[in-house]
């Protein structure tokens, strides 16, 4: 087809010409989990979490990474779930949010993924409850769902500053 004598050309969209978002995923309680890689700092093998007297009980305690000192929370017990032994696919994915820097224990990192952003939904109304609203939307991945966190919302306002103070 002609206009103005330039040819038409349907194009079909391929990959590039989507817009990908980059994931990190991970595992807690045989579930799989992404978060936005632009979130992760980094991912460091677990080490010695040192307790801290009267911290608050969503903070398994503190890690000393470089001469920072790093609250930790376990992602296990932050989902409700029983609490495992950490083992050698362990791993804390350390963060930063609102300006705090804090490490969330998890029970293993898969992989780096790019998906689509077409290929994310909101997280169905099953899953929208109180307790979820840290989940920003659910991936489609061949025949798995990754669930992706908010972590602007997984931790509230009162437990930020109760980190910031640990």
């Amino acid at each position: 087809m002609n206009l103005d004598g330039d040819e038409l050309v349907d194009v079909e969209e391929t990959e590039t010409d989507q817009q990908l978002t980059q994931l990190v995923t991970f595992s807690v309680g045989g579930e799989e989990f992404g978060v936005n890689i632009l979130q992760v700092q980094e991912i460091i093998r677990t080490m010695e979490i040192t307790n801290v007297p009267r911290a608050p009980e969503f903070v398994e305690g503190v890690i000393n990474l470089r001469g920072k000192v790093i609250p930790i929370v376990d992602m296990r017990s932050r989902f409700g779930l029983e609490s495992k032994e950490y083992d050698k696919y362990t791993r804390i994915i350390v963060i930063e949010n609102d300006m705090i820097i804090v490490g969330f224990v998890v029970d293993s990192v898969s992989e780096v993924l790019r998906i689509p952003a077409n290929s994310v939904q909101p997280p169905p109304p099953v899953v929208a409850g109180l307790d979820s609203d840290y989940i920003d939307g659910v991936g489609k991945l061949d025949d798995r769902l990754l669930i992706l966190l908010d972590l602007d919302s997984l931790l509230d306002n009162e437990e930020k500053e109760a980190l910031s103070t640990v």
